[in-house]
């Protein structure tokens, strides 16, 4: 079968998702689709069989399934698998998914392009998704950022950070991803700058449908390996301090009073994972203290001044719930 009207390219990397891979190939061939659409899989070096899997989707699947299978993984080498996958989709959209996630509904790309066919002055389609345990798939909680559909700017796409939607949501026009500005070239993630940068270049619209899974718990994730310490987080949350100060001179200082909030924000949860709480309360970060409800101020307190009182609590809680 030939490809005569495809307008989407699946971009999915993948790293020893042994486990995961099938679900995220069976989840893009289950879409249903006036259009066709490529699968560009992307495998860093994968080491326990995440490859072979693959394969056996290329053969079944030839016009459709493209992969890469790379000898030496690139992400050790500091290469942006995620963006130089990208470089080969020949869609007009084009649409992520890492190899460890899924998604659940069979007309998601079709909604998503039907959107965007509508709006050309969207520059990003979002949706809500499922959060779900690495090996059972158990909905844990979810990624909402609104009760119903609507335009997000790019202000809150800067100030609310990776977390405002999930990765595997993301469709965007493929002609955005020809330019790529230095602070995505530079920066140590792709999905938060990209976001940003397809938000300076029009509307980001959020679908709000339940149409992808993210998984936690899978081991050796970006995830994991970042939140796996304070020592770590705190890294992370330093480059991206770097990069925010780079759209800051990209954007002309439009956004400068946003952004300074925005790594000041970043400080104060750091302060918090350290537990420096009488670093954390003072009146440089009061506009963000101000900001938690009642309840999580008292946690707080507690934390800091009566710690055994609260494991205390947590402990009494529990057990009321046995």
């Amino acid at each position: 079968m030939t490809m005569k009207n495809m307008l989407v390219s699946i971009n999915c990397i993948t790293y020893n998702h042994k486990d995961y891979i099938a679900d995220a190939i069976e989840s893009f061939l289950m879409q249903k689709t006036n259009f066709d659409f490529e699968i560009l899989i992307h495998d860093d070096a994968s080491t326990d069989g995440t490859a072979d899997i693959i394969r056996e989707y290329e053969r079944k699947y030839p016009e459709t399934i493209k992969p890469i299978y790379q000898a030496v993984n690139q992400y050790s080498l500091g290469k942006k698998n995620l963006m130089r996958n990208g470089e080969r989709a020949a869609g007009k959209y084009t649409a992520i998914c890492e190899g460890d996630d899924f998604w659940i509904d069979p007309y998601k790309l079709q909604k998503q392009v039907d959107f965007m066919e509508k709006h050309p002055e969207c520059s990003l389609c979002v949706h809500a998704a499922t959060i779900v345990s690495g090996s059972d798939k158990k909905i844990k909680s979810v990624s909402r950022p609104n009760k119903g559909g609507r335009i997000f700017t790019a202000e809150e796409v800067i100030e609310r950070g990776g977390n405002l939607f999930m990765t595997n949501s993301m469709l965007y026009p493929t002609r955005f991803a020809y330019d790529i500005p230095d602070f995505l070239k530079n920066a140590h993630v792709s999905d938060y700058p990209l976001a940003i940068h397809l938000a300076l270049k029009g509307t980001v619209y959020y679908l709000d449908e339940y149409m992808s899974a993210y998984r936690v718990g899978v081991s050796g994730s970006w995830s994991e390996r970042t939140l796996s310490s304070v020592e770590n987080y705190k890294k992370h949350l330093d480059k991206i301090a770097i990069m925010l100060n780079e759209i800051n001179q990209y954007t002309g200082f439009k956004y400068e009073d946003l952004i300074k909030r925005t790594i000041k924000r970043n400080q104060f949860d750091l302060l918090l994972e350290q537990g420096k709480y009488k670093e954390a309360f003072i009146d440089e970060f009061r506009f963000i203290f101000s900001e938690f409800t009642y309840k999580t101020k008292l946690r707080w307190f507690l934390q800091w001044h009566f710690p055994r009182v609260l494991i205390s609590l947590i402990r009494i809680k529990r057990k009321l719930h046995l």
